[in-house]
């Protein structure tokens, strides 16, 4: 079995004041080119991991570690060139003041990669034909733009610095229900194209089927089940999970499995 890219091992946060833990002893192994779907309720601890993954907060205990090594003594441009994220709302995540080409190419700059300025305006045009949108588009700004093509251009944003991890935390669940479909066919495309490994954060089970190959499901800041997509939500061993299973009003019969 291949090395886990991002791996977290007994991780658990407390935030003082609270009786409980946000995490509780969580262990998570992300392996190149396999899918991971994180799902779970509100208050399940899901974004609470997904920080630690992406280190902008510390476990109280345990360890992430990044291509074998622990996080705290990674390279911080390195890990940041390879792990990128697309937040659930694209209003509040770009920047209005700045045009989109800006917007795209800020990782480029920050992280010092893509060479200069005109290979950096050539990789912006790129990510954004990559997502459906115009090289013009860049002159534009957020706000001339709807909630998916601001999604899109969240995305265009993430790729610029062609990360190996893409981690995606309800990524389309601000949107209109018009417009999710669109966005999930995009990343399924994205990544079988670009060879990307995507961590998926969703209460969303059947995006989940469709993206992820595998699941991982969360309540109370543990895991209570986790395994092989099909597996897990056609006969899942977990009471909660079979819950989760049940509160939606249907799973598409023809859904295909993400492998």
């Amino acid at each position: 079995m291949n090395e886990p890219i991002l791996e977290g091992r007994q991780l658990t946060r407390r935030y003082p004041g609270r009786p409980h833990p946000a995490l509780d002893g969580v262990d998570i192994a992300v392996r190149a080119g396999a899918g991971l779907g994180i799902v779970g309720e509100s208050g399940a601890g899901k974004s609470t991991l997904l920080r630690l993954l992406l280190g902008v907060d510390r476990p109280s205990s345990g360890e992430v570690r990044f291509a074998g090594a622990p996080l705290a003594r990674a390279d911080g441009r390195e890990f940041r060139r390879h792990v990128q994220v697309v937040f659930q709302d694209p209003r509040s995540s770009l920047n209005p003041r700045m045009s989109v080409a800006a917007i795209v190419g800020e990782p480029l700059r920050s992280l010092r990669v893509g060479g200069g300025r005109t290979e950096r305006a050539e990789r912006v045009a790129e990510v954004l034909t990559a997502v459906g949108l115009r090289p013009e588009d860049g002159r534009r700004y957020p706000h001339e733009f709807s909630g998916g093509q601001r999604q899109r251009i969240a995305i265009a944003r993430a790729l610029a610095p062609s990360p190996r991890l893409l981690l995606a935390d309800e990524p389309v669940s601000a949107l209109d229900v018009s417009v999710r479909l669109q966005i999930v066919e995009l990343l399924q495309e994205l990544v079988e194209r670009l060879g990307l490994t995507l961590v998926l954060v969703s209460h969303d089970l059947a995006i989940v089927s469709q993206l992820c190959a595998e699941v991982m499901v969360m309540r109370h800041g543990r895991v209570v089940e986790s395994g092989p997509t099909a597996t897990v939500l056609t006969e899942p061993a977990d009471a909660y999970t079979r819950d989760l299973l049940a509160a939606i009003p249907q799973l598409p019969q023809n859904l295909g499995w993400a492998s």
